[in-house]
């Protein structure tokens, strides 16, 4: 993810690659001419930076993190913001301490069809929203090895569920499946639901040759498709016109309603989340980026999904901020933050 950051930062108006730093080099070749690469985050903070990008593997974000929280550095950390919760709670608590901006990179808040999603939810466009699915599945990518898919993937669903709708996760039920041969989860099937009784359903993988990133929100009205492969945005409204067609009406249904596939404009959504980051730095307002503390609630709703997944019974209850007791499934997760519009 580094060289898309190192790629798009040099397109950015008002905005240069001062340094990079990463002990083996620019490896990919993908750095212009005239950027150093150093070996470790102190030398990139002597260089003179004014703010970073953290795109080292997760387990390393907290470190990295705090060294640029105690020199007064702006950073927008990859998601997920770290490994553990109580990681991620250090970075914020380090961040706030210093008055700094920190971000996290949940970039399919920038895709175009979800913004449009979003934009079309908060208009009242479905009216009352019943349930959330997404889809998330792939081919193993081989550039992670600290995490699983649950917090390299599901926290994408995570976020962008409660960003969309305005709401958080009250609990979670999750069964988790290891194919590959991997020390951690390659597969998990999450249904959850938020605070204002919506159903969210999450499928997540590595395993399928079918690459597939599908948000479906149904609501009283009709229901909304993303397509954030394409950043493509579809309404599909409720039937309305009767099928008198019998042998058509076999497997189009009674009645129809109109489909329609909105165009949007597209632009890269790496670009909109730097700007956005860019923006922050300059001014201090934080409303255009993820914050911290929305980072650690996905990791903090993941880590439930995780904890359930290794549970039996009929009810897991999350013990509150610090806890760690689960009993039955599904996880309650308790505590509040703010996860939802901003």
């Amino acid at each position: 993810m580094g060289r898309n950051h190192a790629r798009v930062v040099g397109r950015l108006d008002g905005a240069r690659l001062a340094a990079v730093a990463d002990p083996a080099g620019d490896v990919h070749g993908v750095l212009p001419a005239g950027v150093p690469v150093v070996g470790s985050v102190r030398e990139m903070i002597a260089a003179g930076i004014d703010c970073a990008v953290v795109a080292c593997p997760t387990f390393l974000h907290e470190r990295v993190g705090l060294e640029l929280a105690a020199a007064g550095v702006p950073a927008l950390i990859e998601k997920p913001l770290a490994h553990e919760a109580p990681a991620a709670r250090r970075l914020v608590d380090a961040f706030e301490a210093a008055g700094v901006v920190g971000a996290v990179g949940h970039i399919e808040r920038c895709n175009p069809a979800l913004r449009a999603l979003r934009a079309r939810l908060e208009a009242g466009e479905l009216g009352t929203v019943f349930q959330v699915v997404t889809r998330r599945q792939g081919p193993f990518p081989n550039r992670i090895a600290d995490v699983g898919v649950v917090k390299d993937l599901a926290t994408h669903d995570i976020d962008l569920t409660a960003w969309v709708t305005g709401q958080e996760y009250t609990w979670v039920a999750a069964r988790a499946a290891h194919r590959s041969g991997r020390e951690h989860e390659d597969l998990v099937a999450v249904v959850g639901e938020l605070s204002d009784g919506t159903v969210a359903n999450h499928l997540v993988n590595w395993l399928s040759p079918l690459k597939e990133r599908v948000v479906i929100v149904t609501g009283d009205r009709g229901c909304l498709v993303a397509d954030t492969l394409t950043a493509d945005l579809t309404y599909y409204a409720n039937g309305s016109v009767p099928t008198q067609w019998e042998a058509l009406s076999a497997f189009r249904g009674v009645s129809e309603g109109d489909m329609v596939r909105y165009a949007l404009q597209k632009r890269e959504p790496l670009v909109v989340e730097l700007e956005g980051f860019c923006e922050a730095v300059r001014t201090g307002v934080t409303e255009g980026v993820v914050t911290l503390r929305q980072g650690l609630r996905a990791v903090e709703v993941a880590e439930g999904v995780i904890a359930a997944t290794k549970v039996s019974g009929t009810r897991d209850s999350l013990a509150p901020r610090g806890g760690a007791a689960y009993q039955q499934s599904p996880a309650l997760l308790t505590g509040r933050e703010e996860v939802g519009r901003g």
